[in-house]
């Protein structure tokens, strides 16, 4: 598959075309690869803000081929009493800032999140691309649809918007985020999780040639603490909690308010 990747022209964050080539990574011991996709993953970083991605995002037929299969772990109903414990305290620190009202999980995975979010007194519903997670989910009794966060039309409506190990599956993060915004109402609460680049942890996994998110055939970016703060800033949030997540190695988890105001429109923004 030679045109399995569709080119990033910039930084899918900033646009700045200066960005120099970082490292290349074998995926051929991912669960979910196969050919014909590629067997190496190259990436780059942006000399402008320091952003970390992949050299292109996979076209339509590559992403099928991608999509064909679901790792264990993110089958509806997988080890659910072990992952009933770690989704209790990541939904517990949100409950801190937000304690009732519609919570929307996108990329819902094993549907952890939901579950347990339902015991918390939450009204909870999911998201997600894969259709047999989604009938998976319907089969529990929660509402769940298979689309996108983009193309999800309920603006204002849920209080809580879960993105747990999502947003470095995006091709354009920065769409999903001006999405959750819509979509939360003011004040409401975004949780997101994903991979540290920041922590001492990805710094020693490096050292050792050992560092798994390199190889990552699902994901388009690697952020930092950092980053991730800029980012949630410009599209009208406030960081207001940090934790570290249970759910993947080295990872973080952050909860962000959304501001009362919307974030500004420039064209830099649309992108």
């Amino acid at each position: 598959m030679a045109e399995a990747r569709t080119p990033y022209t910039g930084c899918p964050l900033c646009q700045s075309t200066k960005i120099p080539f970082l490292i290349e990574a074998d995926c051929t011991k991912h669960p979910l690869y196969q050919p014909p996709l590629p067997p190496t993953i190259r990436w780059h970083r942006c000399a402008s803000c320091s952003h970390v991605f992949t050299d292109g995002y996979f076209t339509p037929a590559a992403a099928d081929v991608v999509f064909r299969g679901t790792n264990a772990g993110q089958r509806v109903g997988g080890d659910m009493e072990g992952q009933r414990w770690v989704s209790a305290r990541m939904i517990a620190r949100v409950a801190r800032h937000i304690s009732s009202g519609e919570w929307l999980d996108v990329g819902f995975g094993n549907g952890s999140l939901i579950f347990v979010a339902d015991e918390f007194g939450y009204t909870a519903s999911g998201i997600d691309l894969r259709h047999e997670s989604v009938a998976a989910l319907q089969h529990f009794g929660f509402e769940a649809y298979c689309t996108s966060v983009e193309q999800l039309d309920r603006p204002g409506q849920y209080s809580v918007v879960s993105m747990a190990d999502v947003l470095e599956h995006m091709p354009f993060p920065k769409k999903g985020l001006d999405a959750a915004h819509r979509l939360l109402r003011p004040g409401g609460a975004l949780l997101v999780s994903m991979p540290n680049m920041d922590s001492t942890l990805w710094r020693t996994l490096d050292a050792q040639n050992t560092n798994p998110y390199w190889g990552e055939i699902e994901h388009y970016h690697n952020f930092g603490r950092s980053r991730l703060y800029a980012l949630l800033q410009e599209h009208g949030f406030t960081p207001a909690e940090y934790g570290v997540s249970e759910r993947y190695r080295a990872c973080m988890e952050v909860v962000a308010l959304r501001k009362f105001t919307a974030p500004l429109e420039t064209e830099d923004h649309k992108n």
